[in-house]
């Protein structure tokens, strides 16, 4: 083994031999480029200013960091992450838990808005360990004294870029100025617009910059690039899908309008898409990230600022049906495929699909300058349809009334389905329990008669309300 493997590995840092074990029990074994960046640094106790993408490791960056920070004993808020969504937020604060199971009882509570502050403020008053929150919500508890920030060492923002674009900077300078002065604070960024500069001017002392550049390993990500009339998109998007038929597409547009006409349009031709954009509710948005994450719809179709912050396990393809203006935000959004690396034979896992007209060349000029290579040109007469029928996601979800609050646990729903109902483990996928509902992802030939079947039957002793979720 070389030197600069041994330095990235995860056992070359002052880390408790425990959390060591669960990070190997994990398959952590090599850094990232952004934690052996900022980790040395960060477990010293210095502020970090560290620039990385959405997947990139930054979570277990700062979660290894807040957590040596920790006294396990101490029954008082010691951390706080900020995220510019309810999503991420629930994404790090799984993380956190995750890289926490070596200590005991470590609690990590989530603050966001879209959920009843009731079950937060009884949830504080048992004492926690950790909060991860949007500032909003945050604001709210710290208004009502009902969170308490004197015994904090660690705040960390995450993604906060996005932060900003949302609005969020007075929201952020006032949560920072009630933390103590005698903190560490870490920001974590995808670019570093002006306001990142002023936020650190403002409450970060001597911080450590750390960058780690914004690309994908050659050959991770197949590229491809199809030149379109305006008229075209809606059109080329059907015929990329039919051609190459991935089990799972995340659909970028610029624009709220436009997410909505390509929904409609694919839902048409009989594809399986939802939309994913601002103005939908908490409860909407929950339903279409369970659907497209447990594999019981086949097209996303996002704006960027919706879809931030989603870490959807093994998509298959990211399709721009327009090309943004902005380079990096392009490499954020095809970053999001191809993240299980090269297959056995060494070819791309990933692939991003592009649709530019004549307007948008100037765009491609400055992705290709970012990239530092050429972008891969065909045409859209070569794409022939290859499968046999529709592209028909594998599952579909499930809708149980009820989650944490009724005590319903993933275990609970999957006994149901298997023991008490008979189904094998091989027909349920993924199942989501949240506040007041349950998602479970069923085998799209048994999924009626499940849903019916459960209706009729009980879940830990009690009747449930059962449908089915489609288009």
């Amino acid at each position: 083994m070389s030197t600069s493997s041994l330095a990235t590995r995860f056992a070359s840092l002052p880390i408790h031999p425990s959390t060591l074990a669960n990070l190997e029990r994990l398959g952590y074994l090599e850094m990232t480029a952004i934690q052996a960046a900022s980790l040395p640094a960060a477990l010293l106790g210095k502020d970090i200013i560290a620039q990385a993408k959405t997947g990139s490791g930054k979570t277990a960056a700062f979660a290894l960091t807040l957590l040596s920070n920790l006294n396990a004993r101490r029954f008082a808020v010691q951390s706080l992450v900020l995220c510019p969504t309810r999503e991420l937020a629930d994404q790090v604060t799984t993380e956190i838990r995750r890289l926490a199971r070596a200590e005991d009882n470590i609690k990590v509570v989530t603050l966001c808005g879209g959920v009843p502050l009731r079950g937060q403020l009884a949830t504080l008053e048992h004492g926690a360990h950790i909060v991860v929150g949007t500032p909003g919500r945050v604001m709210d508890h710290l208004a009502r004294g009902s969170l308490a920030l004197d015994a904090l060492n660690t705040l960390v923002l995450d993604e906060a870029d996005r932060m900003l674009d949302m609005g969020f900077f007075d929201d952020i300078v006032t949560v920072a100025k009630q933390c103590p002065k005698e903190r560490q604070t870490l920001l974590f960024s995808a670019t570093y617009p002006e306001g990142i500069a002023s936020l650190a001017a403002q409450f970060m002392r001597v911080p450590v910059t750390v960058k780690v550049e914004a690309q994908h390993a050659e050959g991770q990500i197949e590229q491809r690039w199809y030149q379109v009339e305006d008229s075209e998109r809606g059109d080329g998007v059907s015929l990329l899908l039919n051609h190459f038929r991935p089990a799972s597409a995340l659909a970028f547009c610029n624009t709220k309008a436009q997410c909505r006409r390509l929904v409609t349009a694919l839902q048409e031709q009989g594809f399986s898409a939802l939309a994913l954009y601002g103005e939908l509710d908490q409860r909407e948005r929950d339903q279409v990230l369970v659907r497209f994450s447990n594999r019981s719809c086949s097209v996303l179709v996002a704006t960027d600022v919706a879809a931030r912050g989603l870490d959807i396990a093994n998509l298959a393809a990211v399709i721009n049906v327009d090309v943004t203006p902005d380079p990096e935000v392009h490499i954020h959004r095809i970053g999001r495929t191809g993240r299980a690396g090269l297959n056995s034979e060494g070819t791309a896992r990933g692939l991003a699909l592009n649709l530019v007209s004549m307007d948008e060349m100037g765009s491609v000029g400055k992705i290709e300058l970012l990239q530092g290579r050429e972008s891969e040109w065909h045409k859209l007469d070569e794409l022939k349809p290859t499968g046999s029928g529709r592209l028909v996601p594998p599952m579909v979800t499930v809708h149980i009334q009820g989650g944490r609050k009724e005590k319903i646990r993933p275990g609970d729903v999957l006994g149901a389905l298997t023991a008490d109902l008979g189904y094998s483990r091989e027909q349920i996928g993924k199942i989501d329990v949240n506040e007041f509902s349950t998602y479970v992802a069923v085998e799209r030939s048994v999924a009626h008669d499940a849903a019916r079947r459960l209706n009729e039957g009980r879940i830990k002793g009690k009747s449930v309300k059962v449908r089915v979720l489609e288009d």
